[in-house]
């Protein structure tokens, strides 16, 4: 069978309520998907799995919405981005926890986990916009364009985030053991 692209598939779903196409769209987006969920939520697994079906359920229901000014993977990481960003001010709500009291807390909770985890360590360092530009540029290998229509900030910007946060990346894993 041929692989249909993912505007082909988007417009099977739409026009003729094909949910196998978009099952295709699921199966080709779930793994980069969660791994993006995985980086900001620093390790947590059932969070990530919960953001991620969140999002599919959001793509599918306002799919009718999709129109094309980007591509169906930037369209989706956008998603993806605000699924994840509600979820931090719903805790924020709940909780009434600063941003940075909920980072320390994905810091924390994680310290004893090993170097495996070390990564989800530093990255928990890093304020939530600097997090998703790094994730999204060095792990889903997004370039800076992508990265500026998924987060809706001037490339500029996105460069800034990168930048500091390469930075403290680079002073957190240096204090912690990790040499060039």
């Amino acid at each position: 069978m041929r692989s249909l692209s993912d505007i082909a598939l988007v417009a099977q779903v739409v026009a003729f309520g094909n949910t196998r196409a978009f099952d295709q769209l699921v199966r080709k987006y779930q793994s980069p998907v969660r791994r993006f969920f995985l980086h900001q939520t620093c390790g947590d697994e059932a969070l990530s799995d919960d953001l991620a079906q969140e999002t599919f359920i959001k793509a599918y229901t306002g799919l009718k919405g999709f129109g094309q000014l980007s591509s169906f993977s930037t369209w989706l990481y956008r998603i993806a981005y605000n699924v994840f960003y509600d979820h931090l001010r719903s805790q924020h709500e709940v909780s009434r926890l600063e941003t940075a009291q909920v980072d320390a807390l994905y810091h924390t909770e994680q310290q004893d986990l090993g170097q495996h985890n070390d990564l989800y360590l530093a990255l928990g360092t890093l304020k939530e916009m600097e997090r998703t530009c790094i994730t999204l540029f060095y792990m889903d290998d997004l370039s800076i364009e992508k990265i500026a229509g998924i987060t809706g900030c001037p490339t500029g910007t996105v460069k800034s985030h990168l930048k500091r946060g390469k930075e403290k990346l680079s002073t957190y894993l240096r204090n912690n053991g990790y040499e060039r």
